[in-house]
């Protein structure tokens, strides 16, 4: 009978502790944005499209830089 009280308030401390934890864990806005969480892993692939430059504006860069020197040279 003594083995079951020992148990009995090692549940109670148990959850006691985890209930303590959950409501530090609200007051700390560790819950507040957890939807963005399963969304980071493609922020950086993101990033790498941002800064490679697509294939039309490459090559509209070379032509301005084409018409560019050909208006220098006529100067």
């Amino acid at each position: 009978m003594e083995l079951t009280w020992i148990a009995i308030a090692a549940s109670l401390l148990m959850g006691g502790g985890a209930l303590l934890l959950f409501i530090w864990a609200v007051r700390n806005h560790q819950f507040h944005s957890f939807e963005e969480v399963k969304y980071q892993v493609f922020w950086s692939d993101q990033e790498i499209l941002h800064n490679i430059p697509d294939e039309n504006e490459s090559q509209l860069d070379d032509e301005s830089k084409r018409e560019k020197n050909e208006s220098g040279n006529r100067s």
